[in-house]
Order: C-alpha cells, then structure tokens, then sequence
C-alpha cells in the first residue's frame, strides 16, 4: 500500500513538473520536493529533481533558470542531508544558473555561481576533463568580465591536469585563454607569441585565425621597444598573412625602424580594447609610451646625436621628459647609447659598440655606402625590366 501511494505521489509530481511555466510554479515544486514530508525517499526525490532540472532548461527563459535555481540552492543549502544527498543535482542547477547569468551578461554572477560547484571534494568525483571544461569557463567568464586576477586563479588550475585532456577543443581555449590573461596582465610579447601560434592551428577557423593574427600583432606593437620586440615584429612582418590585415601599415613601419606620425597611432588606437589602452603610473597610456619608445629606436638609426630639445621634438614630449625616457631604455639595455647632460645630448650606438666622435664618419660612410648599393639594385632592377628605357636614358 505504502509502495503505491509513492508511486502515486511520484506521477503526480511528474504531471505537476511538465505542467509548470513560470517561476513560481517551479519554486512551489522545489518547495513541495524539498522541504515537504512524502514516501518518495532520497532516490525518487533525486530522480525527479533530475527531471525538474531538465523541463526548467526547457522552458528558454533567463531569468526564470536563475530565479529558480537560486530558490532552490537555497533550500539545498538549508538541510545538511539534502545538500550532500543532491550533489549532482546541485551542480546541475548551478551550471543552469550561469547560462542564465551568461545570457544576461552578468558575466561575473555566472563565473561565481560556476566556481562554488564542488570539484575536488570527496563526496564527488569528478573527472579531469570535466574539471576542466567548468575550469576553463571560469576563465573565459571572468577575462569578459575584465578580471584577469581571477582568471589566472582557475588557470593555474587547469595547468595541473591539462596532460589529462586529449581533446582538441578544451586545449584551444586553455591556450587562448592564456594569451588573453598575458595580455590583460599586459605581458604583451608573450601575449603575442601566444597568440601568433594559435593563428597557425588548423582547428581554428579562417576568420578567427585572421582575427588572432591581428591580436598577435597589436600586443607586438605594444610591447616595451627593446630587442625582443623586434625579433617578435619580424616574425609577424614575415607572415605572408600580416599584409591582408589593417594593422601592417604600422606593422611594417615599425619593422624597418620608420617613425609613426600621430595620425597613424590615433587610427591604430581605434582598434584597441580598453586595457591596452590602460594609463600607465606615469600618466601615459600602454599605447603613447610603446610609440615614443619606437620612435625613440627610430630617431636612433637617424641621428647619430642629437640635443635634448629637438629629440623633445620629435618625441612629441618635454625635453625633461625626453632625457628620462631615453636614460630608462639605456640603462633596461633596451636602447644603446650614451647621454652627455654637459652638452644637453644624446649619442647613439650602434648595435656592435659604443657611439665615439670618431665613429660618427664612419657611420656617415656605412650610410653613404648603403645608399650607393641600393641605387645600383635599383639600376639593375630596370634594366632587368625595362632594359630600352636604360639603354636610353643611363649615362655612365
């Protein structure tokens, strides 16, 4: 008799589920299944909360999945047994909760809700490539929530059992989002290797291989001027695929050591997200101190010295503030170089020693001898192509 009345109660809240729509209808049932005495016992009652989970999925409506799922976390929450008795269910409502929350742009509700599933308990095993599948939406959340701090928290984790997950899918994301953590964090040369490796893989699609080359590049410019900036930008200005892109223009300037004009940067600037335009402790942005670092490499492969007020000039800054930036890079090894605050100058270097009076007309002669080698690549070039024109116009 005891048997039938449960099953009768069973089917009852079965018709009640199928039927429920809107949020209280569901928190009536949560309420009846939870706090409520019945003959169901903690199978039947895991059984149908099961199928409440899956009809309130059913239904499609944001704010409906959180409303309930917290009502009914709460109510777990509440009894010591049911909050170990439902575990799976739990879990189950939690991930519900965070589509919902993910739905709405409340991208750090939904991160948090994620992060309170039980994953490393005793009670619950979970295996790793589940744990790392919640882990790595963790990540992804808190990145579009601007949290990088967070983010690298649940990275950190998933760098303990990432051997563990052989598909290809997770190890993309894990990889991508670590680049986006090295560049909210601001590392952009790692950053940008990072993502210039993602670009190549197979797996992700054309767009989006385009779309990562482009970060590559961005987080390049970026980047401190130094030497490890410019084997990053040569790898990126030999990618066959950088030239397609509206970046290269800058790219390109950048590679050959040409000074950008403010024009240029502004329009580069439109492009970039907001911490990469972030204010640095200084006042300037992460944009403004990459260009007059670059600039400031440029003017070096120009000039051979040059006084305080006219670097100022070319910098686009004070000539206090030019003196400054210019000692930081030759003392990080960034620039080579010496300063004269006698005569309110600077001396460049080249890269294979130190800049000495006598050294400057034997670098006026490398250049005049550079000069002269490129005019006769160019003669050579049209006689190649246009060999009558030549033939005509070329007086030995």
């Amino acid at each position: 008799m005891a048997s039938q009345q449960s099953q009768e109660e069973v089917q009852a809240l079965q018709g009640a589920i199928a039927q429920a729509q809107s949020a209280s209808d569901f928190n009536a049932l949560a309420d009846q299944l939870l706090t409520q005495q019945h003959g169901i016992g903690v199978a039947g009652t895991r059984a149908l909360l099961t199928t409440f989970i899956t009809t309130l999925r059913s239904r499609n409506d944001h704010d409906v999945w959180v409303d309930v799922g917290t009502h009914t976390l709460e109510l777990l929450s509440a009894s010591p047994t049911a909050s170990s008795s439902f575990l799976e269910q739990a879990a189950q409502l939690r991930e519900l909760m965070a589509d919902g929350h993910e739905a709405n742009e409340d991208y750090r509700a939904a991160a948090q809700v994620l992060a309170a599933i039980p994953l490393e308990s005793s009670q619950r095993r979970v295996p790793d490539p589940d744990k790392c599948l919640i882990w790595i939406r963790i990540v992804r959340l808190y990145l579009e929530d601007d949290d990088a701090t967070a983010a690298e928290t649940y990275l950190n984790k998933l760098k303990n059992v990432m051997h563990a997950v052989a598909d290809p899918e997770t190890q993309l994301h894990f990889r991508l989002s670590a680049a986006r953590i090295n560049d909210a964090k601001r590392q952009f040369l790692a950053a940008s290797l990072a993502y210039h490796d993602i670009s190549f893989l197979a797996a992700v699609a054309e767009d989006d291989r385009m779309r990562t080359l482009g970060e590559a590049i961005k987080c390049a410019i970026l980047a401190p001027a130094g030497p490890a900036r410019s084997r990053a930008l040569g790898r990126l200005y030999k990618d066959e695929r950088a030239a397609g892109l509206e970046q290269y223009g800058i790219l390109e300037k950048m590679f050959l050591d040409r000074l950008i004009d403010p024009a240029e940067v502004d329009k580069f600037a439109q492009t970039l997200q907001a911490h990469q335009l972030a204010t640095t402790a200084d006042g300037s942005t992460v944009l403004a101190r990459a260009m007059v670092e670059h600039n400031l490499l440029a003017a070096s492969r120009v000039y051979v010295n040059i006084d305080f007020d006219s670097l100022g000039t070319v910098l686009g800054l004070d000539p206090a503030k030019a003196e400054d930036t210019t000692a930081k890079m030759i003392e990080q090894g960034r620039l080579r170089g010496k300063i004269d605050q006698i005569d309110r100058c600077i001396w460049f270097a080249e890269d294979d020693g130190d800049m000495q009076g006598g050294d400057a007309i034997r670098q006026w002669d490398k250049h005049i001898l550079g000069v002269a080698e490129e005019v006769e690549n160019v003669v050579a070039l049209m006689q190649h192509e246009i060999p009558t024109f030549v033939a005509q116009n070329l007086v030995v």
